[in-house]
């Protein structure tokens, strides 16, 4: 059974700097892709950003510039370094892997941006 478990997430000020991080109960290059998505209250949950196990990035437009997705394979981790957090990133944020037809989700982490 696939595992993934998120932490970083808290209370920043607009402006401020946040880390994700997801750890997986395996190897993250056994996934065919790995990403953060986030759901803030009322809205759809939506892609921030994906990882490819080929090392193909993408991005949501509202944070290109100021999230960076990253891997360690040693650790078996995935990272959102997310900066210049604004109050709109407000969300709970989930880690996501896929693997062929199956998807994996983290139990989420909650980001609030405020002042």
């Amino acid at each position: 059974q696939v595992q993934l478990v998120e932490s970083g997430g808290g209370l920043m000020q607009p402006g401020g700097s946040l880390r994700l991080s997801c750890v997986a109960s395996g190897s993250i290059f056994s996934f065919d892709a790995m990403g953060w998505y986030r759901q803030a209250p009322g809205n759809p949950r939506e892609l921030v950003a994906d990882l490819t196990r080929g090392g193909f990035t993408r991005y949501v437009d509202s944070v290109k510039g100021r999230f960076t997705i990253s891997r360690d394979g040693d650790k078996n981790a995935m990272y959102l370094q997310m900066n210049n957090l604004k109050a709109e990133d407000t969300a709970v944020y989930y880690c996501h892997a896929a693997l062929v037809s199956r998807d994996y989700w983290g139990q989420g982490t909650q980001v609030t941006v405020s002042s």
